[in-house]
């Protein structure tokens, strides 16, 4: 749920307490490294050092404030057991032709400000249309070219949209076979997490991901709430009729 390992969630939370234990000088070290459960105070020191880039002494005796770090953000979604083994919860359909209007841009995944595109653009969106136009949504990623960061993403609705601005587009999307998956969260915060339970899923399940343009949908409930539950629709090839699951 959190995308990260126990260990991982309960180091960052003891070291976070930290800070505010290390600003209190009538406290020893010592004390905060064995009140916060670690073995030693140097193994306190490590991971403190790990984390934020200074000594527990060198922050006490410099008087700064360091923020704490933030907590990985709750990613929830359902699994379900196949052959002994946890997976992701997921559904094999079909997703049927739709077309959609909205406004189109690039991302770079490799650069650090692609999640503030994502959501600035979003909004525009948003923005863009009547508070009475209500429905889903969608977000559809597409591959610039083979092994690239950079992808197309279209933020749209299903809806007959008159807006002449620029970059923004109708595009009919296909019908196409994909793994359905549905999470709980913000629109980006899923990350890492669908990237292992998708490499999860086609280990488990034996299917292969299809050769598309669209590498994945994100599908939204409602166009004006997107923290809101939403599924995501990845390409899969479909197997024979005698071999599917």
């Amino acid at each position: 749920m959190m995308g990260c390992s126990l260990n991982h969630y309960i180091l960052s939370r003891r070291l976070n307490a930290s800070l505010q234990l290390i600003q209190n000088n009538h406290v020893s070290l010592t004390d905060i490294a064995y009140q916060l459960n670690f073995g030693t105070p140097s193994s306190f020191t490590r991971a403190f050092k790990r984390q934020y880039g200074i000594t527990p002494s060198s922050l006490r005796l410099k008087e700064i404030v360091i923020a704490q770090e933030p907590i990985p953000s709750v990613v929830q979604r359902p699994i379900k057991n196949i052959n002994g083994d946890i997976v992701t919860d997921f559904t094999l359909t079909e997703f049927e032709t739709i077309k959609v209007c909205g406004i189109a841009f690039e991302v770079d995944l490799a650069t650090e400000d692609y999640k503030t595109k994502i959501r600035s653009h979003s909004k525009m969106l948003q923005n863009s249309i009547d508070e009475t136009i209500s429905g889903p949504c969608y977000v559809i990623y597409s591959n610039c070219q083979p092994n690239s960061t950079r992808f197309k993403v279209l933020f749209g609705v299903p809806i007959d949209l008159k807006i002449n601005k620029p970059y923004y587009f109708t595009v009919d999307l296909p019908q196409f076979f994909c793994a359905k998956f549905k999470y709980f969260g913000d629109l980006l915060d899923i990350g890492d997490v669908f990237k292992t339970d998708y490499a999860r899923f086609l280990k488990i399940s034996k299917l292969e991901t299809e050769n598309s343009d669209i590498e994945l949908i994100q599908s939204f409930d409602h166009i004006h709430n997107l923290d809101s539950a939403y599924h995501i629709y990845a390409p899969i090839k479909k197997l024979p009729i005698d071999s599917e699951i």
